[in-house]
């Protein structure tokens, strides 16, 4: 079985190995993320007769956080994990996976990465605090979302406390133009500021989108600076960006 492998997707980095059933891998996921100093572990596991005949899904993943928690989506993880997948167990272009959320679909040309993500979920109705108004919405995992005027102004010690006292990711999105913005978000399970986190970018984007801010195709850029594409096509939202492998000691 291949040993453990990094791949980073626009600044999120994840360690990806193979396991032969699935288990409890929380404590190897804290032991791996430390090890690599990576955002998360992806597990990924070959998927029964009865799964391939249901879902038509090429593996099933496992995702855990760098704290060891689970976490039902991961949009940089897809794009990563999809990668890993097309590199080291088969070389096919279009891959399907079975998640928490249920089967996501990639797009494989060269080193960049599309995933279909699943439908959102509006969690709460916008409300205020602290003078802006948020929206909560889960795109596979929950997430707040305001719009900034500054988004270097970001309050580490608040944005945590909102973060807990709402069980979500939290976003700061501002807006450049039309077809270009830029996000700032603390994670769940990092307890920190990441530099990526493509489901907190697709909630920015549905925000925006509500508000009647943007074009339906644009461009975003995250605290990593590895801008990312999301477009609505066809009632659908895809989220597209390059995926590189990491080299590991």
């Amino acid at each position: 079985m291949i040993d453990e492998k990094v791949f980073d997707a626009s600044g999120n980095n994840f360690v990806i190995i193979q396991k032969s059933i699935k288990a409890d891998y929380s404590k190897l996921a804290v032991s791996l993320c430390q090890r690599y100093q990576t955002d998360g572990l992806i597990i990924v596991l070959k998927p029964t007769d009865s799964q391939v005949a249901q879902h038509k899904v090429d593996f099933v993943w496992q995702f855990y956080n760098r704290d060891g928690s689970t976490a039902t989506m991961c949009g940089n993880g897809t794009r990563a994990v999809a990668m890993y997948y097309h590199r080291y167990i088969n070389q096919k272009s279009h891959i399907a996976f079975l998640t928490d959320v249920g089967v996501i679909d990639t797009q494989l040309h060269g080193d960049m990465v599309q995933t279909t993500m699943p439908k959102e979920i509006e969690l709460k109705a916008p409300f205020d605090i602290d003078g802006l108004t948020w929206w909560k919405v889960d795109t596979g995992v929950p997430h707040m979302v305001a719009v900034v005027e500054d988004i270097e102004s970001f309050d580490i010690l608040r944005i945590g406390q909102i973060r807990q006292k709402y069980d979500a990711n939290v976003n700061m999105v501002k807006l450049i133009s039309k077809k270009y913005i830029k996000v700032r978000t603390y994670e769940r399970g990092v307890e920190d500021e990441t530099l990526a986190c493509g489901t907190g970018m697709v909630a920015c984007f549905l925000w925006l989108e509500k508000l009647e801010l943007i074009h339906s195709t644009i461009k975003v850029s995250p605290r990593s600076k590895k801008d990312i594409e999301i477009k609505r096509e066809y009632g659908k939202i895809y989220f597209k960006g390059e995926v590189h492998e990491q080299k590991i000691d």
